[in-house]
């Protein structure tokens, strides 16, 4: 599901004002994460999550925000290291 993604979403996304509302913590990916960025998708449609720093391989943190994307039926806006945010 790739739509175009808004100038203005994208402005937000990159917006050093923007604060991560969502962080992936030691417990990883759970049930309850996926359902607490679900929920604030919709109320805002745009949430920035942060990934804990050695919690994945840099190698793997890709896939884990197309599993994120994937699993909350979102866009990817913005994935640059352990920050990323989604839109839907």
């Amino acid at each position: 599901m790739s739509k175009e993604i808004p100038k203005s979403i994208h402005a937000l996304a990159t917006s050093r004002d923007f604060q991560p509302s969502v962080r992936i913590g030691k417990s990883g990916i759970s049930d309850l994460l996926i359902e607490e960025i679900n929920s604030q998708l919709d109320k805002k449609s745009v949430v920035k999550i942060k990934i804990n720093k050695g919690l994945f391989e840099k190698k793997d943190i890709k896939s884990v925000w197309q599993y994120l994307s994937d699993e909350t039926n979102s866009t990817i806006v913005l994935a640059r290291g352990n920050v990323g945010v989604l839109w839907r």
